[in-house]
């Protein structure tokens, strides 16, 4: 047998327990090609072992420390004396090189001064597989490993080597979206950031969720308002497939509720509330925070409102012809077009029914959201709600509202979708009528939604709903919590709103 390597050899402490994790693995041999190392052989004669393991993994091999001279003052366990010493390799409490900080750091010199710096080690080719493994191990101890680059990780706009220019862009940027109710940090892909250098990349990076919502809901009232137009004006024309129009009223139907479906695609950096309604609900009882209500209610307000200017200039043609040039009029005359903008109650309909018919659609509007977005509901379309067949699923609940509940006041259902085309449509010239037509009906698209829509939500998260951000789930169903303060107090606490 070898003779065993004086005691005093020393290894370090990344080494010692990977080379002990290979001797539980029964694949390390003895220098002298006897049988394998095991951890009773360790544990018997420890005088052995370590100096025979050692060998395996010779100095010559590894990376030599660049030592200059070792301060045994500032070891990391520094003992200022010959006491017992706490570092890295301490093994035999006899030893005195490891029983003293300031013997090993001597040691250290020692042995540096007798091996000389060199690269990083690279791999011997008459090195076995496992010794292989073991240099790889030990490398990778020692470099500076990355962390994983994920969204989180590469979110946060701060540049940590750019110009105190950029840095201080970034803090604006961030000011500028607190102070508008947004989240400091926009929801911007990794590798998308660099852009913000440029003057209207940063405007997008102060406003993306605003926008997100204006071009939602200006899609929606876009198709919607269309297929109003294209059904209205192409009544009785005999050149189209059955000989009477192009399109019915279930063409409205379908066209509303793909607008809304393509409408929450496009704004789903915002989470695609598209109505004011929604909006405030998702605020009073998920959580929204209330800061954000102010910038999207205005967002929405003008999508809807642009997006009916766009179809009216498509439309102008069709509609000088039918009402004449420069004529432009509300329900009930017949030649009427203001219906292509917004909602008008049914003659016969008195304001308790114009009421009720947007009340009750409201309710079950906010009601089957809830439900859609509930991710403990198995119904939802699995355990985690509707999750990216929601827009879908509300293709289909709009184009149901409308074919149950549409006839008698057109199912606004949404301020954005009914306001803001009535706003345009009077600035085009259709008169004040557009107030005063069915009794003033104009207010009534614009309050019955919201009160619709928390009556709905009340009612789901009463006796469905579970999750604790719900104010109805404490005491005295949420009004306790309200009266003390305690509700908004929390909501003021509430930094971030998960889409």
């Amino acid at each position: 047998m070898a003779a065993p390597l004086h005691k005093d050899w020393w290894i370090s402490r990344e080494r010692r327990s990977i080379i002990l994790n290979e001797i539980a693995l029964g694949v390390l041999e003895r220098h002298d090609d006897a049988a394998p190392l095991s951890l009773a052989t360790c544990f018997d004669d420890i005088d052995y072992c370590i100096p025979a393991l050692a060998t395996m993994t010779s100095p010559k091999d590894e990376p030599s420390p660049r030592v200059g001279d070792f301060d045994p003052e500032s070891a990391p366990y520094h003992n200022h004396g010959q006491g017992q010493g706490q570092g890295p390799s301490l093994q035999d409490p006899n030893d005195p090189i490891q029983q003293s900080d300031k013997a090993y750091g001597e040691h250290l010199n020692k042995q540096a001064k007798a091996i000389p710096a060199g690269p990083t080690v690279k791999p011997v080719a008459s090195r076995s597989p496992e010794a292989h493994h073991i240099e790889h191990a030990d490398d990778s101890s020692q470099r500076t490993v990355s962390p994983q680059k994920t969204l989180s990780t590469l979110k946060p706009r701060r540049s940590t080597n750019g110009s105190q220019a950029t840095v201080e862009r970034q803090e604006t940027i961030s000011h500028l979206r607190s102070k508008i109710g947004l989240e400091a940090e926009a929801p911007i892909l990794d590798g998308h950031e660099e852009h913000t250098g440029l003057m209207w990349s940063t405007v997008r990076t102060v406003f993306r969720e605003p926008f997100a919502e204006f071009f939602g809901t200006f899609i929606m009232v876009l198709f919607g308002n269309g297929s109003v137009a294209q059904v209205l004006l192409s009544t009785g024309q005999t050149t189209a497939p059955g000989g009477d129009g192009f399109g019915s009223y279930q063409s409205i139907n379908w066209a509303w509720a793909l607008g809304v479906m393509l409408g929450i695609y496009v704004a789903g950096d915002s989470g695609g509330f598209l109505n004011p309604a929604v909006t405030l609900n998702f605020c009073l009882f998920r959580r929204l925070p209330w800061r954000r209500f102010p910038i999207y209610f205005a967002a929405q307000l003008l999508g809807g409102f642009v997006a009916s200017g766009v179809v009216y200039a498509n439309y102008i043609n069709p509609i000088d012809q039918l009402e004449g040039h420069g004529m432009r009029t509300v329900p009930p005359s017949t030649t009427a077009t203001a219906g292509i903008f917004c909602t008008y109650p049914r003659a016969f309909m008195t304001k308790t029914g114009q009421f009720f018919s947007e009340f009750i659609a409201s309710t079950i509007l906010m009601f089957v959201i809830f439900a859609l977005k509930d991710d403990s509901n198995p119904g939802a379309m699995g355990k985690s709600g509707a999750g990216k067949l929601f827009p879908l699923a509300l293709f289909f609940l709009i184009f149901g509202l409308g074919s149950c509940f549409g006839w008698e006041t057109g199912y606004a259902i949404n301020l954005a979708r009914d306001f803001g085309p009535r706003l345009m449509s009077y600035i085009l010239g259709y008169g004040h009528e557009v107030w005063s037509a069915g009794g003033y009906y104009f207010w009534i698209p614009m309050i019955a939604p919201f009160l619709g829509t928390v009556f709905g939500g009340f009612f789901y998260d009463v006796f469905i709903y579970t999750g604790p951000e719900s104010p109805v789930n404490t005491p005295w169903l949420g009004f306790k919590h309200l009266l003390r303060g305690g509700y908004w107090r929390r909501k003021r606490r509430q930094e971030k709103y998960d889409v």
